[in-house]
């Protein structure tokens, strides 16, 4: 397996020489294999290996079982490794986490999967910043990319779904993707090779796992090499895929940012096949909705059609509080109502405020480490006595945690936030300083030691 995946890694491109590789590793089969598997590989493919896990905190007793068993395992299968020539190589250093996901979920009236996937993976960006590392690794399967693949098709979906999971993307690599569950096993078994097992994975109450126990095994048992040629078939897809989202990336790169919105010539845009149309409105409507390209087949059409229409004040409403207008020749796509105002209050300490589009809740916590994000942080009660929440002012700086200050305009920009969206965006001022901005995070003076008395503040959307 580990020829055939050192191929697979060099065919893709995925570990380039001097990259620095972040491998997350849940303790289970796959995670365990992956994790082993690039410490051996260091040598034939140079690169750097750190290791993360993440509690997530829902298993109870099985959630401290598996993070203690990952710490053993790294430290007794990932040390210093010497090479035929005579070298070292360092020991893997592994990164620890967690978080309440169910608290969270609770919070954000979101789901228990699709809260502990988002903080997971924004643990594992911050972590890979920490440890500079360039790669994130996860150790998705082809049994993992043909049950997305089921799943996207019992939904219903298009080119991109039927694609699967990408080997790469937004510094997300995934080398095991085109080996199966089956060879993973295999490989434990020939290096006697512990791993921990997760009782939720056995509970058909969730999608995937009916998927992975009742119509996976019957698709192998009707045609064997199914998990093989489903891995083959995934590969041609996103291939197609790439080529007509290319033809769409000319289209869309025509587009002109303007105060009131995005603008571009309608004419192209109607005069394209609906394939690569649908695809250039997807990508204009990401750089409306900071990369969020989630929109359906009846939005994308009533836009497309709108290009195709003569009416010069036709519109439709889109997802995001967002409209898409025909100006003449032009296709505009911009806020429905443009930014409420945020006029300037004072946050109760602990509290709610409704400022602007914007609900902050204030509750008095001890900070214990948790995950600092741009919606939802901690900020010292110590430091933080009284809080004001305000738009921006020019001259704001911001200092986050880890990174070098720089003004609250750059950080916007740097981040991506809608330039129609940064005048609304809460500053939580302290002192005259800004302690925190809504959408970046909390201020490195104004973030709180662990075991100290805090405020936990999030921000979200008023709906």
């Amino acid at each position: 397996m580990l020829r055939s995946m050192e191929t697979y890694i060099r065919e893709l491109a995925l570990i380039p020489p001097g990259s620095h590789v972040l491998c997350a590793v849940s303790g289970g089969a796959d995670s365990v294999c992956l994790l082993h598997a690039l410490y051996h590989l260091r040598e034939q493919l140079p690169f750097t290996l750190s290791a993360a896990h993440y509690d997530h905190q829902l298993r109870g007793e099985e959630s401290r079982r598996d993070a203690c068993f990952v710490e053993q395992f790294v430290a007794l299968c990932c040390g210093p490794q010497r090479l035929k020539d005579g070298s070292l190589l360092p020991p893997v250093r592994l990164y620890s986490g967690g978080g309440d996901v169910a608290a969270r979920a609770e919070l954000q009236g979101t789901g228990l999967e699709e809260t502990a996937r988002e903080m997971r993976y924004a643990f594992l960006r911050e972590t890979a910043r920490e440890a500079g590392a360039d790669l994130i690794a996860t150790a998705h399967t082809a049994n993992d990319n043909a049950e997305t693949i089921l799943f996207h098709l019992a939904r219903g979906t298009g080119l991109r779904g039927l694609g699967g999971i990408d080997p790469r993307r937004e510094g997300l690599i995934r080398p095991l993707l085109t080996t199966t569950r089956q060879e993973v096993e295999d490989y434990l078994f020939h290096y006697a090779l512990p791993h921990m097992e997760d009782s939720s994975n056995q509970d058909d109450s969730f999608t995937r796992n009916r998927i992975r126990h009742q119509i996976i095994p019957v698709l192998e048992d009707i045609s064997p090499g199914f998990l093989t040629r489903m891995t083959q078939t995934a590969a041609q897809l996103r291939a197609d895929e790439a080529c007509l989202t290319d033809l769409a990336r000319q289209l869309s790169d025509r587009a002109q940012i303007r105060e009131e919105g995005l603008s571009i010539e309608a004419a192209p845009l109607a005069q394209a096949p609906a394939p690569v149309a649908f695809r250039a409105i997807r990508l204009l409507l990401g750089q409306m909705w900071d990369g969020d390209q989630n929109c359906g087949s009846a939005h994308l059409t009533a836009v497309w059609n709108l290009c195709r229409e003569d009416d010069p004040s036709a519109q439709v409403h889109l997802p995001h509080n967002c409209v898409a207008r025909r100006c003449y020749g032009r296709l505009l796509l911009q806020p429905r109502l443009g930014p409420i105002p945020l006029e300037p209050g004072l946050l109760p300490l602990p509290g709610h405020l409704e400022a602007g589009p914007w609900e902050i809740r204030c509750q008095a916590g001890t900070y214990e480490g948790q995950d600092q994000g741009p919606w939802d942080f901690w900020l010292s009660r110590e430091a933080a006595g009284l809080l004001s929440v305000r738009p921006r002012r020019t001259g704001d700086r911001l200092t986050l945690p880890g990174r070098l200050g720089k003004s609250v305009k750059k950080w916007m920009i740097q981040e991506k936030l809608p330039r129609f969206q940064r005048d609304a965006l809460p500053v939580f001022e302290c002192g005259g300083a800004v302690a925190a901005v809504a959408g970046l995070g909390p201020d490195r003076a104004f973030a709180p030691h662990e075991g100290q008395g805090a405020w936990h503040i999030t921000v979200t959307p008023i709906k």
